[in-house]
């Protein structure tokens, strides 16, 4: 290995990019979510991806967030940029763009239109783009149920350890978690797995995971960071608790058309993230009124400290 994972510890924030109500990038409202991720002790950023919107946004459009998120961050929090794209050569100019950028580490999907058909194909793929920033870890993301590339990633990790010299470990936002643990067993001092589900933080630790990547942290982090701090002191009932908690949040925000869900969520707690883009819907203004509502019942505002007005 010539690069070392990250060793996230903690809750890294999966991050909105910031769209006004046109749906054109609002670069201005970068800071502010920044330091609001950094007053909840953030672990790190993961910029453009899912939450991000990147596969929505033109290239240019993922270049310019990527330069927002990492001059807001200013070296405080690693930033890690989502870089995955269908043609590998965009993907491999994203992760050169991201290395000049100053981002601590790449990540990407596989091609999902044109899928890898084997393993083999898969970190052949992976390795040309983490090529493109050799000097930044490398971390593959595995979402299957969006891209539907499914191969057994303790698979892919024996193949690619070998053949992708910055491979750091994967973001694994699957809910497989004997798969999971498997990873996160092999070679443990040169690489790292970073949970991918909100819903499943407290499993995630009790498979071995330290850090973990998430976009509700964005807007409820304090309800995650009890069940880390639960955790760590043995408390398996409050975990219990919290993480049972956040899952019915999750419902109820995510059960809001998904991502325009969550940035009503974000817009509730003071930063106007703005509407997803097409074609992704929005949320009326009724609805995000009945999201405040039931969010409310649920206790949410006071689990974050933060009133609810």
């Amino acid at each position: 290995m010539t690069t070392q994972p990250l060793r996230l510890s903690g809750l890294v924030a999966a991050t909105f990019t910031p769209m006004l109500a046109d749906g054109s990038l609002n670069p201005d409202a970068v800071p502010p979510m920044v330091e609001h991720l950094c007053r909840w002790k953030i672990a790190g950023l993961y910029v453009v991806g899912s939450t991000g919107e990147g596969v929505s946004l033109r290239s240019a459009e993922r270049r310019a967030a990527v330069e927002a998120f990492v001059e807001a961050a200013a070296g405080r929090v690693p930033v890690i940029v989502q870089v995955g794209h269908n043609s590998v050569a965009e993907a491999r100019e994203m992760a050169a763009h991201a290395q000049r950028a100053g981002a601590a580490a790449v990540s990407a999907t596989p091609p999902s239109y044109f899928k890898p058909a084997s393993v083999d194909l898969l970190v052949r793929t992976m390795g040309e783009i983490a090529g493109a920033a050799p000097s930044l870890p490398f971390y593959y993301y595995h979402i299957p149920h969006v891209t539907g590339v499914r191969f057994d990633m303790l698979e892919f990790l024996g193949a690619a350890a070998g053949r992708i010299p910055t491979l750091a470990g994967i973001k694994f936002t699957s809910p497989a978690l004997h798969e999971m643990l498997a990873c996160s067993e092999f070679r443990p001092s040169d690489l790292e797995i970073l949970s991918g589900l909100d819903e499943m933080l407290l499993p995630a630790l009790a498979m071995g995971v330290r850090g973990a990547v998430g976009s509700t942290y964005n807007f409820a982090a304090p309800c995650y960071t009890r069940i880390l701090d639960a955790h760590a002191r043995g408390d398996l009932h409050a975990a219990r608790q919290w993480q049972s908690r956040a899952v019915a949040m999750i419902g109820c925000v995510v059960g809001r058309h998904g991502l325009a869900g969550q940035k009503a969520a974000m817009k509730l707690i003071g930063h106007d993230c703005g509407p997803a883009r097409l074609p992704l819907p929005r949320l009326d203004a009724g609805e995000v009124e009945q999201l405040r509502a039931d969010l409310d019942a649920l206790g949410f505002f006071e689990w974050i400290g933060q009133s609810r007005d």
